[in-house]
């Protein structure tokens, strides 16, 4: 994997900033992206000693500034050969009734629009070269559906669609195209969802082991690193203690 080049979206915090650092340990150059510029240089800043990093900050969602930052990358970054599509979220977790329009909106935006503008300016390049992989990150909410779940789970559903749809029409490239589709994730994910009530948060992992970020990261490492003819179309991962979203085993 040396010399290979990898763009993360959502590298500030959870599963991006930790894929970007197992990355790094193993020689693979970065594009990292998110909107806090001030966590992406520190992350470079600890990075940079190890791989070249370039920063992107942008919101994903401004499919201006997706397109302008992928077609001014600097010559040593054009050529990118693994792309995450990490950034997501979710906002709120009422009955559909009750939901908040900015919530859903926000969540469409995020999940599935931006994962469309990021893969649409990156794909050329990789149909050019005929190489490539690309993952996708879901949820076992792309899987299932829970209560007050309802556009969260949508948008995560299309993730899985569009991850299906994309190795179909890639695979003639000779791109490699997966999803990892995690459970409970110990991030900040809940603190998004809660709207910074951090005690809400809090609960939705108490009284079992959630994974970790860097779990997921270690999947991602490995799913990118088989030979090339193995692809990893779709992989479902969860805490031992959990079977399902509302199925959790906990010891409170």
């Amino acid at each position: 994997m040396k010399n290979k080049i990898a763009l993360i979206t959502g590298a500030t915090s959870g599963i991006g900033n930790a894929t970007a650092k197992v990355f790094a340990n193993h020689g693979i150059d970065l594009i990292i992206c998110g909107r806090r510029n001030e966590r992406l240089e520190k992350l470079k800043e600890e990075l940079s000693a190890k791989v070249k990093v370039h920063t992107l900050t942008f919101d994903i969602r401004n499919k201006e500034l997706v397109f302008e930052a992928i077609e001014n990358l600097p010559s040593a970054f054009k050529e990118i050969d693994i792309l995450i599509n990490n950034a997501g979220n979710a906002h709120g977790l009422s009955p559909i009734d009750k939901g908040d329009i900015s919530d859903w909106e926000a969540m469409m935006d995020i999940n599935v629009k931006g994962l469309l503008y990021i893969s649409k300016a990156v794909i050329p390049g990789m149909i050019a070269r005929k190489s490539g992989h690309i993952i996708n990150i879901g949820s076992t909410a792309g899987k299932e559906v829970y209560p007050g779940g309802n556009v969260y789970c949508a948008s995560k559903h299309a993730v899985d669609a569009i991850n299906q749809g994309m190795r179909i029409d890639l695979h003639a490239h000779g791109i490699r195209v997966g999803a990892i589709n995690p459970g409970l994730v110990e991030t900040e994910f809940s603190k998004v969802r809660f709207k910074g009530d951090t005690d809400k948060a809090a609960t939705v992992y108490k009284g079992f082991d959630p994974l970790k970020p860097e779990d997921i990261a270690d999947i991602i490492h490995f799913t990118v690193t088989r030979p090339p003819h193995v692809n990893i179309a779709d992989l479902i991962v969860m805490p031992t203690a959990q079977a399902t979203s509302t199925i959790v085993n906990k010891n409170l």
